[in-house]
């Protein structure tokens, strides 16, 4: 049965090592008959929380008018959620969090989905990851039903296009005919 994939792409960085691991995911899904839809979060107008708590008062509905509201609809509906980020000094990217951040709105209903990891990183060993890792599941252990399916850790991704020479590819191309 065809799923309904969502991948955020949290790269600030066009064509960077996180993107290419994106499209590898993307290829492999897309080749199993699921339905893809990538959001690359650097194209995206995302305000921070401010923690007003007009969203809790007001069905959801956030005070900021930009693309989060359309972001949170497309999380909702999917059946598969791929969060992909590029890991600055142990943790996920600035965009990614602000990301986490405004699904407060409505986190209640980004429920019963599977979701992959990917992150890249200069860094050699996956375990230097573990700290960014920790933070994307402290995100879907708020989420009733989240099922993580896979993590991606491309490790050894320096310079832009690093990642090409890394076993991740293949690994997020499987992981995404298998999603």
């Amino acid at each position: 049965m065809a799923k309904r994939i969502v991948v955020l792409a949290g790269s600030p960085r066009k064509g960077g090592n996180s993107d290419l691991l994106c499209e590898q995911f993307m290829l492999g899904a897309t080749e199993a008959g699921h339905e893809v839809e990538r959001i690359s979060i650097r194209d995206s107008k995302i305000n921070y929380c401010t923690a007003c708590g007009v969203c809790q008062g007001n069905g959801g509905a956030c005070m900021h008018k930009d693309d989060m509201a359309d972001i949170l609809d497309k999380m909702i509906r999917a059946d598969v959620i791929v969060m992909a980020t590029p890991v600055y000094f142990y943790t996920m990217n600035g965009q990614m969090k602000t990301l986490i951040d405004r699904t407060y709105a409505r986190y209640t209903g980004i429920n019963n989905k599977d979701f992959y990891f990917i992150m890249t990183a200069a860094v050699t060993g996956k375990e230097l990851l573990d700290r960014t890792l920790e933070s994307l599941r402290g995100f879907t252990s708020c989420l009733d039903g989240a099922k993580e399916k896979g993590v991606i850790y491309g490790t050894g991704a320096w310079n832009k296009g690093d990642i090409k020479k890394s076993p991740a590819m293949a690994q997020a191309y499987e992981m995404g005919k298998k999603a």
